[in-house]
């Protein structure tokens, strides 16, 4: 499947989120209360043309740079436009000329919502397994976000590799995207429907990891995921003995990231001064760090926290003058396990 398939599919089959046949395209997080406010000051059009499989909205994200990898109708970008505020900037690349259409239509109709002067969002028309043909400045942005279009794409090492280079250093991708338990099968990635449902085109996880480490991205973080209800019984006979998720993941571009979860006897303090998660951080799922408590962390952990735009939310205890080995506990569980623990534990 190319590009063709997922413009006819998003601008022409679907006419609003009522018409997908599974719910991969869905989100079923309920947000907090600081996102369903920005949420209602999003046009109801824009709302009615929303796919995405995740809830993305980073956090402590004012004044960042922000790109949004298949941005639609712009629902997740006027969201984050009112998080990053005026002095921020959000940036929505699209391939399907009916959603831009919808996104740029209500441009400035949200920034009188917002009550900005200006417009802090804009839209480009272009194709994400193309973004060195767009213009962006190299390490010009803070985030990088995408909702359940990666999967679309043929070539994915390519998104990943220009997003690490798009990024600034400490920067991070933030996504949310639909992986299977192993490979699909080549004649189904064939399917117009699978394909625009964001099954066929899904990564078998282990790929993904491999993909990400390979672009510069040396210790990918998972922070949530679901399994999916295919519903359909026509798709689900087509897909008899594969399994599907919807993850978030976020990548940070950092150098000196370690291929293990390394123990150097650090230890950090969240302040609960981050909007949203006052009174628990979330790194990703190992990482619920609660306020006021010691938290130990491995290397890589105190890096993302230390070296990044959340630095000041937190105390740091500890160096790298000594090395303990691997972090007790960390392995690389996959999100297919099912003997995997629904809580979190604290782990590197």
């Amino acid at each position: 499947m190319d590009v063709r398939n997922s413009q006819e599919y998003y601008g022409e089959i679907l006419q609003g989120s009522s018409d997908l046949r599974t719910d991969a395209c869905t989100m079923t997080d309920a947000p907090p209360p600081h996102i369903v406010a920005a949420l209602s000051n999003v046009h109801e059009e824009v709302r009615a043309r929303y796919y995405g499989c995740g809830l993305i909205a980073p956090a402590a994200i004012e004044g960042a740079r922000v790109l949004d990898l298949g941005s639609g109708a712009g629902q997740d970008a006027y969201v984050l436009a009112q998080l990053v505020g005026e002095e921020g900037e959000v940036v929505g690349v699209d391939v399907t000329p009916q959603q831009l259409s919808v996104a740029r239509e209500h441009i400035e109709w949200h920034r009188e919502r917002f009550g900005y002067g200006t417009s802090n969002v804009r839209f480009v028309e272009g194709d994400i397994e193309q973004l060195e043909s767009l213009g962006l400045e190299p390490e010009s942005f803070d985030i990088i976000i995408s909702n359940c279009v990666i999967n679309l794409a043929a070539d994915k090492a390519r998104i990943f590799s220009a997003a690490h280079k798009l990024l600034r250093q400490g920067g991070e991708m933030y996504f949310s995207d639909v992986y299977s338990d192993r490979r699909v099968p080549e004649e189904l990635k064939h399917d117009p429907v699978l394909h625009g449902e964001c099954l066929s085109g899904a990564l078998y996880w282990g790929d993904f990891l491999s993909l990400a480490k390979q672009s510069g991205f040396a210790d990918p973080r998972l922070v949530k995921y679901r399994p999916l209800a295919i519903n359909d019984s026509g798709i689900s006979q087509k897909l008899d003995g594969l399994q599907f998720l919807s993850v978030t993941n976020r990548l940070f571009k950092l150098e000196g990231l370690e291929a293990e979860c390394e123990d150097y006897g650090q230890a950090v303090i969240y302040r609960g001064s981050v909007d949203g998660e006052e009174r628990v951080f979330i790194l990703d799922k190992d990482h619920h760090i609660e306020k006021g408590r010691v938290f130990p962390v491995c290397g890589n952990s105190w890096k993302m926290l230390a070296d990044t735009r959340f630095a000041p939310h937190f105390e740091f205890i500890g160096d790298f003058s000594k090395h303990f080995g691997i972090f007790e506990g960390c392995g690389g569980n996959l999100p297919f396990d099912a003997s995997e623990e629904s809580e979190p534990a604290t782990c590197c």
